[in-house]
Order: C-alpha cells, then structure tokens, then sequence
C-alpha cells in the first residue's frame, strides 16, 4: 500500500518518458488545476503524485512511475492473479489521458486502463484485474500524458496491491 505521505513507497520514476510525477499537497495546487485535500486523509496537507503540464511539458509527453516488481513465482499470484486499487483525480479542460500498464521484466507492456480528458472533481476508485499469465515477474506501470493547456492534471492516491501479490 502507498498513500505517499512520506515517499514514493518503492515505486520508480521512468526513465522512459519525459517528465516524471512529483509528490505534492494541495496547499500547492495553482490554478484550481488538482484536488483540494489528497485522498487518504481528506486534508490539504495530504500528499499525493501529480503531473501537470507547464512551460516545460509540451502537449503528449509522458510521465511515467513504475512500482516494485511483483513476482509470479508467489503462488498465489498465480492462482488468484491479484488487483490493483488504487483513486485518481482527472479534472479540467485541458486533461491528457491516463494508462495504466502490467509491464513483465521482459518490457512487454499490456494496457488495463486508459482514461481521457475530464473525469469530475473528485477522487474515483478503480480496481484493476492484473493479468495471471506466465510465470514472469511483473510491474505496474501508470503513465500520465500532458494536455492542452494550463487547466489540466492528474493525480494518483492510495495504490494498493491485493494480498495475493
């Protein structure tokens, strides 16, 4: 489980992208672009990751966070697949696209998810089946892509990994 008050908890920035996603409060949100309070403790000095496009993201780059490896050789990783739960925040205009990827150590990447434009303004849960095939170590992988304008952002909260994993 991450709630991101005191780190990334294990989960990488990508090397393979453009940008990366930061750890912030809404006490430094600008622009009303971002939540008011994080998820986990319903507070403004809540942390959580987040990507916004600015001078320096040109609209379709990629930011990318990986999480730990997760062995397939746990097995019952490989009877009950597993689940990641996790709550994102995609709210305003200009809003990219977030995926989320199951990455094998191989770097063969298969899509759970991908969500575009604006969602609400509001925290949602999502609960994401991860693939039970083969017996290769795996990563997840969510990937936010910079939108059009100032009032974009995206935000990620509480990852959690089913116990199976």
């Amino acid at each position: 489980h991450c709630n991101f008050e005191f780190d990334l908890c294990g989960w990488k920035q990508d090397e393979n992208d453009d940008f990366d996603w930061n750890l912030r409060t809404s006490g430094t949100a600008k622009l009303a672009t971002g939540p008011v309070t994080d998820h986990t403790l319903q507070e403004p000095s809540g942390h959580y990751v987040f990507i916004k496009s600015s001078v320096l993201q040109l609209p379709g780059q990629r930011a990318r966070i990986s999480s730990p490896v997760l062995s397939r050789r746990n097995k019952n990783c490989k009877v009950c697949a597993g689940v990641i739960l996790f709550y994102y925040y995609m709210y305003g205009a200009d809003i990219g696209s977030l995926i989320v990827y199951q990455r094998t150590m191989s770097k063969h990447e298969k899509i759970l998810l991908k969500l575009t434009g604006n969602q609400g303004n509001f925290w949602q849960r999502k609960a994401l089946n991860l693939a039970g095939d083969g017996d290769e170590d795996f990563q997840v992988v969510f990937e936010g892509i910079a939108g059009k304008g100032p009032r974009d952002g995206i935000a990620l909260d509480d990852l959690t990994f089913s116990k199976e994993c």
